[in-house]
């Protein structure tokens, strides 16, 4: 069995009716830049956050005429591990400056190690003050 090469690029995708409010709010929560956008591809509009040298972007996408809601459970999560102290404050700081919502977590595992971050669409980002470990 093979697996995906390291070289491969992780994009997230989701949709959002507010497609303005969130990119502005990512891109200056996580300190994103907006690496792409699109009008009209096919019904779609969007727009495609990160940073050039990471192997990871989050698209978000409205499609005209269609109503996406909020999300689907409070346990819908992008996790980010900052174990600098002062990066992590800073980065949290940031998320509260770019309109996120601090909220408790649902699962208080994360309220343990980090702070949880709501957007208007109800998806959450987790700043977790600690280095990951398999």
């Amino acid at each position: 069995m093979t697996s995906i090469p390291k070289s491969a690029v992780l994009r997230v995708a989701r949709p959002t009716d507010n497609l303005q409010q969130i990119t502005g709010m990512y891109l200056g929560g996580l300190g994103f830049k907006l690496l792409a956008s699109f009008e009209g591809h096919n019904g779609f509009d969007g727009t495609v956050l990160g940073h050039e040298k990471h192997n990871y972007h989050l698209e978000f996408t409205h499609h005209h005429g269609t109503t996406v809601g909020r999300a689907p459970t409070q346990d819908n999560l992008l996790v980010f591990y900052l174990p600098d102290e002062e990066a992590w404050q800073q980065q949290c700081d940031q998320m509260i400056n770019a309109g996120f919502v601090q909220v408790p977590s649902y699962n208080s595992y994360w309220d343990d190690c980090g702070r949880t971050f709501e957007d208007p669409d109800g998806y959450r980002v987790v700043l977790a003050k600690r280095d990951w470990a398999a």
